[in-house]
């Protein structure tokens, strides 16, 4: 870590809660983010309408089936002629009887027609194969779902993990400037030293003060991030993270191939979907063979010579019929609606193909970002112990000076705050090749490997 970067800017929050009861680990948080957090859930739900999406693709292979009943009261007269088709004048069958526009009569009928597709030249079972690859990219929206929320959490995990680390940091900072505030006033109180040194120790140690305050107020930020995923009020957040404070893992991740990543998965599904819809035109320009069978009856409060019984006649069917059939139905000018949704669908195939290859090239660069940001922490890890070495014989050094009259009080803050960040560097560089890890299995589309790294480093 640079000198230049500013330790306020990395200082987060302090947890008060010491590792143990109700303190979570770092599998703890991600498993709970996984489980709980409700952008899963809804993913969830989503890929659970898109099984429910097959179901009923499926349901066109069953057979078809109306029942009717009716029963009415209207007049009883009839004329012959021509109606085109419309929804407004009711249908009435039966031959001309004597007019009479005042008297009316029961009439009822009854019916069920099944009908059934024996054979569709395959359009149903592209229709079902559509569904099924729709159910697929929603599985796998799902764990990319899964995989972004659970890695986000371990990430704010480790942002609090090194807010502990970078508060003690600043608080021990503070504490070496009042330290040496208090040995300049003596100085400066016995005459040995300018009342300029001791304006200047006071300076330093309010802008420590100050670094501090920003740290806990950072903090508090980091800790309500952590709470989002968890579900769980911000006051009760702690974590234990003893087991990434020990040491940077003995080995890396091995390497997945990039079309295993989920998101890679999702985009082939969804292309796979897109290849489907094409059968599915392909094969609907064709007849369409059904077989019917007809049961029904007919009741009628009139006779044929315009008698009228009376009472309660026709309001149950008493004449029946039966009928079997064969239907073949051929809609011939649909070809030029589908000529041009087959462009279309083409058009949309070739989009999803591009976006495969857009997500395999971006989960590869993702890999080998995340894997040049983890050979970069690695090396750092192995620097801080040094650079944390000399900072701290640096610091003793100057104070010894200073107190000799060989060094000022602008040579011993400078050296003070050189030690502050080599302190931050080395509290969060094995941290940082943790994140790191994750920032790699996150990359790669899996963090199960991550997961057992954890479980090993445990042991």
């Amino acid at each position: 870590m640079s000198r230049a970067i500013p330790l306020m800017f990395l200082a987060a929050t302090r947890l008060h809660a010491q590792p143990g009861q109700g303190a979570l680990t770092l599998a703890q948080v991600m498993e709970t983010a996984r489980t709980q957090y409700p952008a899963i859930r809804a993913a969830q739900a989503q890929q659970q309408a898109a099984e429910g999406a097959v179901g009923l693709a499926k349901t066109a292979y069953l057979p078809h089936a109306d029942i009717l009943w009716q029963t009415n009261r209207a007049t009883a007269n009839n004329l012959y002629g021509l109606l085109l088709p419309q929804s407004v004048i009711p249908n009435i069958s039966g031959p001309v009887i004597a007019a009479d526009d005042t008297r009316s009569a029961w009439s009822s009928g009854a019916g069920a027609l099944v009908s059934w597709q024996p054979f569709d030249f395959g359009v149903r079972s592209a229709r079902v194969d559509a569904a099924r690859r729709g159910n697929e990219a929603a599985a796998q929206a799902t764990a990319v779902t899964m995989l972004e929320v659970t890695a986000s959490a371990g990430s704010a995990f480790f942002d609090l993990a090194a807010a502990q680390q970078l508060v003690t940091v600043a608080e021990a900072n503070a504490r070496r400037y009042e330290a040496f505030a208090k040995v300049v006033h003596v100085l400066v109180d016995n005459q040995l030293r300018p009342g300029a040194d001791a304006s200047q120790a006071d300076a330093q140690l309010a802008q420590a003060r100050n670094q501090l305050i920003q740290a806990q107020t950072q903090g508090t930020v980091r800790r309500a991030a952590l709470a989002e995923f968890l579900g769980v009020p911000t006051d009760q957040v702690s974590i234990d993270a003893a087991e990434v404070l020990g040491g940077a893992p003995a080995s890396d991740l091995e390497a997945n191939p990039a079309a295993s990543h989920p998101s890679v998965l999702e985009e082939n599904a969804l292309s796979m979907q897109q290849l489907a819809q094409k059968r599915v035109l392909d094969r609907s320009y064709v007849p369409s063979f059904s077989t019917l069978g007809a049961v029904s009856g007919r009741g009628a409060g009139t006779g044929l010579t315009g008698h009228f019984p009376g009472g309660t006649d026709g309001l149950a069917p008493d004449t029946f019929n039966w009928a079997l059939g064969v239907q073949v139905t051929f809609s011939a000018f649909d070809f030029f609606g589908l000529h041009q949704q087959k462009k279309i669908q083409e058009a949309n195939i070739e989009a999803e193909h591009a976006r495969y290859d857009l997500s395999l090239s971006d989960v590869s660069a993702a890999v080998e970002q995340a894997r040049a940001t983890l050979a970069g922490a690695r090396q750092i890890a192995a620097n801080t112990p040094a650079e944390l070495a000399a900072a701290r014989a640096s610091e003793q050094q100057q104070q010894a000076r200073y107190r000799s009259g060989l060094a000022t009080v602008v040579d011993v803050t400078a050296a003070e705050g050189v030690l502050a960040q080599a302190e931050a560097d080395d509290a969060i560089a094995r941290l940082s090749v943790w994140r790191a890890e994750l920032g790699v299995a996150a990359a790669q589309g899996d963090l199960q490997p991550f997961r057992q790294l954890l479980e090993s480093k445990g042991k």
